[in-house]
């Protein structure tokens, strides 16, 4: 019996968006972040688990000084849509006082994250604040929200892969993939 990662990799349709294609977008976006910021040390705080591996790579690439930090929410748990209400699991450390932060997502679904992430860091009386995701839903806002660098705009199917999990899995995949059917039934019996 393979695992679930190999029979998803084996059959390779359900690619959304290839390593290449993450890669190049990743760049063009910690270009403009860098133009935008040079000569400042922006603080950039990574929502995990499911943005660590865009972040890293997005930090990577950035051609100015910056520092890092980590939150950790959870509004998902194991199930398919956001559950509307947000848990703080781990805090950032780092004074944002003054700061200019940048918090960076994986993905921007109904907005519930981005809208509580920007009242609850706004009262630690940043400079700035502005938000980075790689994937922003198109049509499942239920709130409305600013994200001002924005990846790929994707439809309403369920992804996974580059850190996009579904129970913990899938996040080590290269490439973002559209959960099928067939498989998401086969790991809920």
């Amino acid at each position: 019996m393979s695992s679930f990662t190999e029979q998803l990799v084996s059959e390779h349709k359900n690619v959304l968006l290839t390593r290449e294609q993450i890669n190049q977008k990743v760049r063009a976006m910690a270009a403009q972040i860098s133009q935008d910021y040079k000569g400042e040390v922006p603080v950039l705080i990574c929502v995990l688990n499911g943005s660590f591996l865009f972040f890293t790579d997005l930090v990577r690439e950035l051609t100015i000084d910056c520092e890092v930090d980590f939150v950790k929410i959870s509004s998902y748990g194991d199930a398919l849509k956001s559950s509307g209400k947000i848990d703080v699991l781990k805090n950032v450390d780092c004074p944002l006082e003054g700061r200019h932060v940048l918090i960076v997502e994986d993905i921007i679904d109904t907005g519930l994250s981005v809208h509580f992430l920007r009242r609850w860091i706004k009262k630690l009386n940043p400079a700035s604040m502005r938000f980075v995701s790689l994937l922003v839903k198109e049509g499942t806002a239920i709130v409305d929200y600013e994200c001002e660098y924005r990846g790929f705009t994707i439809g309403k199917e369920f992804v996974i892969g580059y850190g996009l999990d579904y129970k913990q899995l899938f996040r080590n995949l290269p490439e973002i993939y559209i959960m099928p059917e067939a498989l998401l039934d086969a790991m809920n019996k």
